[in-house]
C-alpha cells in the first residue's frame, strides 16, 4: 500500500505529459511485476491509425522514452495488434492476447470522451490475477484523469497540440537546464547516456503559405480543418520524444531533442514534404515555410526566437515551401546579423 500511495503521489506530482509517462509506466512495472511496460501513441494519419511506442520501461532497467531509428515514420499500423485494433474499434477498456513465444500481452487504451490518443502495453510471461488487473486498473484511472488535466491547461483546444505557454514554460526549463531535453530521464541514467558533441537541440518556427487565402477563398471552417490537419501531420513526422506546439494562429513552434545538423534537416524536411504532398480536402495542395536555429543556454529566448523567425522570414521570402537555419543563412552571407543584445536582435 505504501508502494502504492508514493506512486499516485509521483504521478500527480508533476506537470509535464512526460514525466507523466515515466511515472505511470514506472509505477506499473513495480507493483504488477511485469516484463515490459510501454506508453503507446495511437495517431491518425489519412484515415488510417498508426501505433508507435512513446515510453518503455523493461523488468531491471530504468523508464525512458523510446528511441526510433526512422524518426519520420508514424509508426506501424494499428492492424498489426488484431485484439489492440479490436478493442479501439469496440471502444472497449482493455484487451489481452498470447504471443507465439507464449508471452502474455495487456492492453489499456486511455479514453478520453470517445478517444484514445494513448494506450498502455503491458507484457509478462504469466497472466495476471484479478487483484493485480484491478490495482492497474486504477492506476490508469488516475493517470487518465490527470492527463487530462494537463490537457485542459496545457493543450490547444483546436489542434490539441501544446500551446503558446506551456512553450514558454518548457523552452525556459530546457535553457535553465543547460539545454538538456532528456528531463524525463532518470538522474542516474541521465549521466550515463549524454548525447554526442555533434548532438543539439532545436527550435523550429513553421508557418503555413498563404493561410489568409485558404480562409479568405473557403471561410474559417476550412481554415480551421487545415490546422487541424498539418496538426495532426506534426505529430505523425516528428519523434515521440520532440515537442510540438500551437504558437498561435497558423505558426507552430517544434523543440527538436539531441539531433545532429543533418539529422534535424532530414526530420524537418520530411514534415515540410509530407505537408506539401498532402491532399487538403477542398483546399488542394498546402505548404508550410519553416525557420530553425540550435539552443544555446547561453542566450534569451527572444534572441533564439528572433533567429528562428529570422530564418522562417528568409524561407517565405525566397519561394516559400522551405527549411533554412540561420546558422547556415549566416555563414553563406544570405542573412546578415546588425547587432544584438538581450531583448532583441536587429538584421
Amino acid at each position: 500500500m505504501d508502494s502504492l500511495l508514493k506512486h499516485m503521489v509521483d504521478m500527480t506530482g508533476h506537470r509535464d505529459h512526460t514525466m507523466l509517462d515515466i511515472s505511470v509506466i514506472s509505477a506499473v512495472q513495480e507493483l504488477a511485476g511485469a516484463a515490459q511496460t510501454r506508453v503507446l501513441a495511437l495517431t491518425r494519419l489519412r484515415g488510417q491509425v498508426f501505433v508507435r511506442a512513446r515510453a518503455v520501461i523493461s523488468a531491471g532497467g530504468p523508464a525512458r522514452m523510446e528511441e526510433h531509428s526512422d524518426s519520420a515514420a508514424p509508426g506501424e499500423p494499428l492492424e498489426c495488434y488484431p485484439a489492440l485494433a479490436a478493442c479501439i474499434a469496440g471502444h472497449q477498456a482493455s484487451a489481452d492476447t498470447v504471443c507465439d513465444d507464449g508471452r502474455h500481452m495487456l492492453w489499456l487504451p486511455i479514453w478520453i470522451g470517445d478517444k484514445a490518443d494513448t494506450c498502455l502495453e503491458i507484457t509478462n510471461p504469466t497472466p495476471y490475477s484479478g487483484a493485480t488487473i484491478q490495482i492497474v486498473g486504477g492506476i490508469v484511472s488516475v493517470y487518465r484523469n490527470f492527463q487530462n488535466l494537463l490537457d485542459y491547461s496545457e493543450r490547444d483546444s483546436l489542434t490539441g497540440l501544446l500551446n503558446r505557454k506551456t512553450f514558454d514554460d518548457q523552452l525556459a526549463k530546457v535553457l535553465q537546464s543547460g539545454g538538456d531535453y532528456e528531463a524525463a530521464t532518470p538522474p542516474g541514467e541521465r549521466e550515463r547516456r549524454q548525447p554526442p558533441q555533434t548532438e543539439k537541440q532545436w527550435l523550429a518556427v513553421v508557418d503555413v503559405d498563404h493561410f489568409k487565402l485558404v480562409n479568405d477563398k473557403f471561410g474559417h471552417l476550412y481554415g480551421d480543418e487545415v490546422l487541424i490537419l498539418i496538426a495532426n501531420l506534426m505529430q505523425s513526422s516528428f519523434r515521440a520524444q520532440d515537442r510540438i506546439f500551437r504558437f498561435g494562429g497558423e505558426e507552430f513552434v517544434v523543440l527538436l531533442r539531441s539531433s545532429t545538423l543533418a539529422d534535424a534537416h532530414k526530420i524537418i524536411d520530411r514534415f515540410r514534404i509530407n505537408v506539401e504532398t498532402h491532399d487538403f480536402p477542398q483546399v488542394g495542395r498546402i505548404t508550410v515555410s519553416v525557420g530553425f536555429v540550435s539552443l544555446n543556454a547561453a542566450e534569451a529566448p527572444v534572441i533564439i526566437l528572433g533567429r528562428a523567425d529570422q530564418a522562417l522570414y528568409y524561407a517565405k521570402s525566397h519561394g516559400r515551401n522551405l527549411a533554412c537555419h540561420y546558422d547556415e543563412l549566416v555563414e553563406t552571407g544570405q542573412l546578415h546579423a546588425v547587432a544584438s543584445n538581450d531583448t532583441a536582435e536587429f538584421f
